[in-house]
């Protein structure tokens, strides 16, 4: 299974969990199985560049998302893609991970989405 989370550069595990889903420099992958580690840039609008955030981490073919809070169109973007999300995720890399593995982050509804992106 991969594993994404929006993050603030590109130290891995290591790296702090961006709190602003969309507009977070970048995205670590991490593949479960493997345990490899993949730092991909965020290319998308909010960074001069074009489409969405969710299509460039859907050609990753991740599988879950964890974040620490998203809107409405990006929880219904990565639906459209059959990408899972959840959100509470903060902290480094690997304590979202961890704290997903122990079932603390919760499956992301409309209801969690950001208040500031209801649009």
């Amino acid at each position: 299974m991969k594993i994404c989370i929006p993050t603030m550069g590109d130290r891995g595990l290591d790296e702090s969990v961006s709190e602003h889903f969309g507009r977070a420099p970048t995205f670590t992958v991490v593949d479960m199985g493997t345990k490899e580690v993949k730092v991909i840039p965020n290319t998308g609008e909010h960074f001069g560049g074009v489409g969405h955030a969710p299509e460039i981490i859907s050609e990753a073919d991740v599988e879950v998302m964890l974040c620490s809070g998203l809107g409405p169109r990006a929880i219904s973007m990565f639906e459209q893609f059959g990408i899972e999300v959840y959100v509470g995720a903060s902290g480094t890399v690997r304590e979202a991970v961890r704290d997903f593995q122990a079932g603390m982050l919760h499956e992301a509804t409309d209801a969690d989405a950001c208040k500031e992106h209801r649009h």
